[in-house]
């Protein structure tokens, strides 16, 4: 099965390239090729797959750690001695069965962004700075960081077993936040499941 879902940013959002753009911004967002927004697959895997753990913590009974690994994955601990350091246990990765695409803004805004060029008027930035105790800012403590303005986006995740579907309709609704700054406001967002399709048989 594959689940088809829409993220819609309600705040301004920062995820980031982890590139700076030396004069005017701190920190810059992630961009495509199309100087369009995304949210690699692997950002998302990992925003559920945290939801999915608090699931756990929450209500055991509607959720095994088995699944949780099975859906995402885990790391399979090296066989050694008792007073083996932590990091030698460490082995190999064991994958999960589901696949996770960006999420990307879906094709007919894209083309629709990309045809009247306004690709550039997603992104702004905005400053913060330091304050002391005296309400005094801090000496070369500003920061500008780029933020997209409020979108909704679109990504599928795919080999998923029927069975699971609810898991990830209470996962979703987990995902309150994404990004960077969630504590100051920034990265709001609502995120559901659009519908479902069967794999296709190959």
């Amino acid at each position: 099965m594959t689940i088809n879902y829409k993220i819609e940013m309600l705040s301004d959002w920062h995820v980031g390239s982890g590139l700076d753009s030396a004069s005017e911004a701190d920190a810059l967002v992630l961009k495509d090729e199309d100087k369009l927004p995304y949210i690699p697959g692997k950002t998302i895997k990992g925003l559920l797959k945290d939801a999915f753990k608090d699931m756990l913590d929450v209500d055991g009974a509607s959720i095994t750690k088995d699944q949780v690994d099975i859906i995402f994955g885990y790391v399979i601990e090296k066989s050694g001695e008792n007073n083996q350091k932590p990091e030698d246990k460490i082995g190999s990765t064991k994958s999960g069965t589901a696949f996770f695409s960006n999420a990307i803004v879906n094709e007919t805004e894209r083309k629709e962004i990309i045809g009247n060029n306004l690709s550039e008027h997603l992104y702004r930035n905005i400053a913060s700075t330091k304050i002391d105790d005296n309400g005094v800012a801090e000496g070369k403590s500003l920061r500008v960081m780029q933020v997209y303005i409020p979108l909704t986006l679109e990504g599928q995740i795919s080999e998923i077993n029927e069975k699971d579907k609810e898991l990830f309709e209470k996962a979703f609704k987990w995902l309150r936040h994404l990004g960077v700054n969630r504590n100051r406001g920034l990265g709001r967002c609502k995120c559901s499941i659009i519908n479902t399709t069967e794999n296709q048989a190959l």
